[in-house]
C-alpha cells in the first residue's frame, strides 16, 4: 500500500464507523441471512446484539421475495444443501434486482467443487461486498486451490492482488480477514489491526461478521455512506467489541458470551478511541 494518509485521517474513518453504528441501532436494518447450519443461532444473536434485526430465510420461493424487502443480505456457503444453493441464487438475484446490498462469504471454496461452482455463479451477480479469508479470496479470483477447509493457508498480503482483481471485475468491496484485515474497493485500501485471536476459536466468528457487514450496508443505504465505509465500519465495530470481550474472558467459551455482551455495549466513542486503521491508495 502506498500514499498512506496522515494519522489524523484515522479519526475520520473511526468517526464514520461510529455514525454507522448509531444508524444501525436507531433504525434496525432487517438483515436477511442465508448462512450455514453450524452458525445460524450465533449469527442471529450477533445481529441482535449489535442492534440489527435478523431473518434466516433460506426457503426456495421465499428467499428472493424476502431479499427484495430486506435492508441487507448475507449469502454464506458454509453448508450449501441443494435447497439452500437454489435459495442463495434466488436471493442474490432478488437483491440485485431490488438494489438490496448483499455480502458473499465464499466459505471453504477452492478444493470443494460444489461450493466453488456456486461461488462462481454468485459472484457473477456482482455482490456489494465479498468477505473471506486469504485462501478463499485467492480461490474466488481463480488464483489458488483454496485453503485447508475453512482455515486459510495464505496471508492477507498474499491475497491483496486477488482482492483488487475481484473488486475491479465485479464492482465489489472485498474484505480479506486475518491478523490485519485488508478492505478495498479496487482503488482505496484500508488495513484494520483491531481484533483478537479468540475470534478464530469460536465457531461463527467470521461468518457472523459477514452478517454484521450486511446490516451496516443496509444502514449505509439509508444514510448515504458508501459501501467501503460500511464494510470497514462493520469490521471495526465488531473487532473493537472482540478486543473488549477478550480482555475479560478465560477462554473461547466465556469469550463467545462476552462478545455478544460487548457488541451490545460498545459505543461510538469506544470505536473512535480504539480504532487502529491505515488508509491509502494502491
Amino acid at each position: 500500500m502506498s500514499d498512506l494518509l496522515r494519522p489524523e485521517h484515522t479519526l475520520d474513518l473511526a468517526s464514520e464507523a461510529a455514525a454507522l453504528l448509531e444508524a444501525v441501532r436507531s433504525t434496525p436494518p432487517l438483515t436477511h441471512c442465508i448462512t450455514n447450519s453450524v452458525v445460524t443461532g450465533f449469527t442471529a444473536n450477533v445481529l441482535l446484539a449489535v442492534g440489527a434485526a435478523p431473518a434466516m430465510v433460506d426457503i426456495v420461493g421465499e428467499s428472493g421475495l424476502f431479499a427484495g424487502i430486506a435492508s441487507g443480505l448475507l449469502v454464506n456457503l458454509g453448508t450449501p444443501t441443494p435447497e439452500q444453493r437454489e435459495a442463495a441464487l434466488e436471493a442474490a438475484t432478488g437483491a440485485t434486482a431490488s438494489g438490496t446490498p448483499w455480502v458473499l462469504d465464499p466459505v471453504a471454496i477452492g478444493a470443494l467443487p460444489v461450493r466453488t461452482s456456486l461461488a462462481d455463479e454468485l459472484v457473477a451477480l456482482r455482490p456489494t461486498a465479498i468477505r473471506g479469508n486469504a485462501s478463499e479470496i485467492l480461490a474466488l479470483a481463480g488464483l489458488s486451490g483454496g485453503g485447508r477447509g475453512v482455515d486459510a493457508t495464505d496471508s492477507t498480503d498474499d491475497a491483496a492482488d486477488a482482492a483488487f482483481s475481484l473488486a475491479e471485475r465485479f464492482g465489489s468491496v472485498v474484505a480479506v480477514s486475518g491478523p490485519i484485515d485488508l478492505i478495498t474497493d479496487g482503488a482505496r485500501v484500508l488495513r484494520l489491526a483491531n481484533g483478537h485471536e479468540l475470534l478464530t476459536r469460536v465457531t461463527g466468528g467470521g461468518c457472523a461478521l459477514g452478517a454484521v457487514m450486511a446490516a451496516f450496508l443496509g444502514a449505509a443505504r439509508s444514510t448515504g455512506h458508501d459501501a467501503l465505509a460500511a464494510v470497514a465500519s462493520a469490521s471495526l465495530a465488531y473487532t473493537v467489541a472482540a478486543e473488549r470481550a477478550a480482555a475479560e474472558s478465560a477462554g473461547p467459551g466465556s469469550f463467545a458470551v462476552a462478545l455478544l455482551d460487548h457488541l451490545a455495549a460498545v459505543g461510538p466513542d469506544d470505536v473512535v478511541a480504539a480504532a487502529r486503521v491505515e488508509a491509502g491508495a494502491r
